[in-house]
């Protein structure tokens, strides 16, 4: 309409300045989204969609879910680039950066959260070798597991981009959190461990920040990996209504299959994974919600218990999944 009223005005300055307004506009938007047209892990073409999937936490915009046929990576489609993914984390419900604990569901995570703690740190020491070392912690959060990695006199250096979670890292345990392009700047074998609890899903440069964690690790170091599982039982329950999809926020959705490949192709290996049993009925509250409109709290337990029992015969069926990952072997 604006473009046909400055031709009807006979203002062809002013036309051609719209219209060069316009090409900015869309470049600038086309920029600030990604569409794959190759898979983002292993680069194959064999691509297709295979659901829509919401954000219920902050925009409530839909994105399309696809996967790669030759590794089984999914992937969500049309995301916002890095300079612009900050707003979509601006939410009190966003319960890793801030730390609230309203809610039945988000009073549930922090009682896990601080059984799983002792876990994690346990799990480190015994999948690492080593009882006081090093530790790089990727996407620290509010900080919670690298203090109590502190408190066990590990050396620990944390990372986190949102200022949020950073504020309250240093409000609730006096942790001075590094930017994550700090990571890009460490020497070579800084590190004795590293750890992404929930976080390699959220980079939008994955092979770059594997190639960085291959220079940065020590050779006989740990790589520890934690992400949601769409092969587990809760998943396939659910489909679109998973709460683990976490659009547009969760950029990557892994199978076991996929996050060997990649580790495979970054000269790491899986060399044990281990499982998350308190994922599933958290996922399950969340999703439930999402799916029905309600909270529907047994039929959340029941759906969450099933995908454990589905996953004691099998890890590699849990909601969550934690890969144990070393170097791979000339």
């Amino acid at each position: 309409m604006l473009i046909q009223s400055c031709s009807e005005d006979n203002n062809p300055q002013a036309e051609v300045a719209l219209v060069a307004f316009w090409v900015l506009y869309l470049f600038f938007a086309t920029m600030a989204t990604i569409v794959h047209t190759h898979c983002p892990a292993c680069k194959h073409n064999s691509i297709r969609k295979v659901l829509v999937a919401q954000d219920y936490t902050v925009s409530q915009e839909k994105y399309e879910v696809w996967e790669c046929g030759q590794c089984s990576l999914r992937f969500t489609q049309a995301i916002p680039d890095a300079t612009q993914i900050g707003k979509y984390y601006q939410s009190d419900a966003y319960v890793s950066h801030s730390d609230t604990q309203q809610g039945v569901v988000n009073k549930l995570y922090h009682f896990v959260r601080n059984i799983t703690l002792r876990q994690k740190s346990t799990l480190v020491a015994k999948a690492s070798g080593v009882s006081k070392g090093r530790l790089l912690d990727v996407g620290a959060g509010t900080g919670a597991f690298a203090h109590v990695m502190q408190q066990q006199q590990w050396e620990v250096t944390a990372l986190e981009p949102d200022a949020t979670a950073v504020h309250n890292a240093q409000k609730n345990y006096g942790l001075a959190l590094q930017p994550l392009q700090h990571l890009f700047q460490m020497p070579a074998q800084a590190v004795d461990v590293i750890t992404m609890w929930h976080v390699l899903e959220h980079v939008h440069d994955l092979r770059g920040y594997l190639a960085t964690y291959k220079k940065v690790l020590q050779p006989n170091g740990t790589l520890i990996v934690a992400v949601p599982n769409y092969t587990s039982g809760d998943a396939l329950h659910y489909q679109e209504a998973w709460a683990a999809y976490d659009v547009p926020r969760h950029l990557y959705h892994f199978s076991p299959r996929s996050m060997q490949l990649l580790m495979q192709q970054h000269g790491f290996e899986v060399v044990a994974i281990k499982p998350m049993w308190f994922d599933s009925v958290y996922v399950s509250m969340l999703s439930e919600t999402y799916k029905t409109g309600k909270r529907n709290l047994l039929a959340a337990l029941w759906h969450g218990m099933r995908s454990n029992l589905s996953a004691l015969r099998n890890t590699a069926k849990c909601s969550s999944i934690i890969y144990i990952i070393k170097h791979a072997k000339a």
